[in-house]
C-alpha cells in the first residue's frame, strides 16, 4: 500500500486541500485523540479539567451571595445548605444526598444548635 494517497495534496496557494478520503482517516484519529486528552485529564487532576461554579442557580445576578442571621431570630435549631443545590436556599432540603450520589461528593449541611435557654 502507497503513503502516496494518505498525504495532504499541496495546495495552489501554498495551504493543503484534504479530500473526502482524508477527512475520512483523520476523523477517527481526531476523535480518539479528544477522547485520550480527557481521559488523561480525568486521571491526572482527579475531576474534571476546567473549574465548574458551584453555584448553578442562586442569586446569579448578584457578585457575592451571603446571608446574615441574627441568633434570637434562629431559634432552637436551624439547617443551612452547603451544597448549593436547595430548593429552599439557604435553607437545607436535602438536595445534598443526590448531589453526593451523583458526584461521589460528601457535602452535609451546616446545623447550628443553641443550648440551653
Amino acid at each position: 500500500m502507497s503513503s502516496r494517497g494518505l498525504l495532504p495534496k499541496p495546495g495552489l496557494r501554498g495551504g493543503f486541500s484534504l479530500s473526502r478520503g482524508h477527512l475520512t482517516a483523520l476523523g477517527p484519529l481526531a476523535l480518539a485523540a479528544g477522547v485520550g486528552t480527557y481521559v488523561l485529564c480525568r486521571f491526572f487532576s482527579g475531576k474534571s479539567c476546567g473549574k465548574s461554579k458551584v453555584n448553578h442557580a442562586i442569586s446569579k445576578d448578584s457578585a457575592k451571595v451571603a446571608h446574615s442571621f441574627d441568633m434570637e431570630d434562629i431559634g432552637t435549631k436551624a439547617v443551612f445548605c452547603r451544597c448549593w443545590r436547595s430548593k429552599k436556599f439557604p435553607y437545607c432540603d436535602g438536595a445534598h444526598t443526590k448531589h453526593n450520589e451523583e458526584t461521589g461528593d460528601n457535602v452535609g449541611p451546616l446545623i447550628i444548635k443553641r443550648k440551653g435557654p
